[in-house]
């Protein structure tokens, strides 16, 4: 598979569940665009310290694969969680691996339309690698696909945020072109950090919020 075709296949549940069924058992297969701990100043802004645990906020995670920040924030209080993945595969291995572990539901679903959620039902949704997952091709002019897939994303992510919710999103993608996928038809007031850590590469966070005046 070449590397554009493996940029493409990121997108599709079939690559995950293949990927997934090769896990161990006890461990993440790789906790994508950094840990808790790595974040945990950014959360602390945008999460933790705005939204208490005891007002339990509803806490959406969008492609949340096996990544353990829904355990983190759980240990910390926030037992309103919902984990959406398309992969029945790691779907399965997170409910097995935390059975013990009450509130943090998980659900097969496609992200880009989530019919089970109700509209303004959501108060923080998380992405750490999701919208990536669905951008391939030329960063200056993205392939239909990615156009239509990240597209359908936001729109449903609008959806299910209550108007005062926020939509935190960690990329690696250089913000001049992740912002126009974001924000294409100016419907999100939107912010961007340069998160710290002294890796190789800088990562961004972003916390969107609806327009007030869109």
């Amino acid at each position: 598979m070449t590397s554009a075709a493996e940029a493409a296949a990121l997108g599709h549940a079939e690559f995950w569940d293949e990927r997934y069924s090769k896990a161990n058992d006890e461990k993440p297969t790789h906790e994508w665009f950094r840990d808790f701990q790595s974040l945990e100043a950014f959360f602390e802004k945008h999460l933790l310290g705005p939204r208490k645990p005891e007002s339990s906020p509803k806490i959406l995670h969008l492609g949340s694969g096996d990544s353990t920040i829904p355990y983190d924030l759980l240990k910390r209080g926030y037992n309103n969680q919902l984990c959406v993945d398309f992969s029945s595969v790691v779907v399965d291995l997170m409910k097995s691996r935390h059975a013990a572990h009450e509130g943090v539901n998980w659900s097969v679903g496609d992200v880009r339309d989530m019919p089970s959620i109700s509209s303004k039902s959501v108060d923080v949704a998380f992405d750490k690698g999701t919208l990536d997952a669905m951008i391939h091709g030329s960063p200056w002019s993205p392939p239909d696909e990615v156009m239509d897939n990240t597209g359908k994303y936001m729109k449903e992510i609008q959806r299910v945020l209550k108007d005062d919710g926020v939509f935190l999103y960690i990329t690696y993608r250089q913000p001049h072109f992740v912002k126009p996928i974001l924000n294409r038809n100016s419907e999100w007031d939107m912010q961007m950090e340069t998160l710290g850590g002294g890796d190789s590469f800088e990562y961004y966070g972003f916390v969107l919020s609806k327009a007030t005046n869109p």
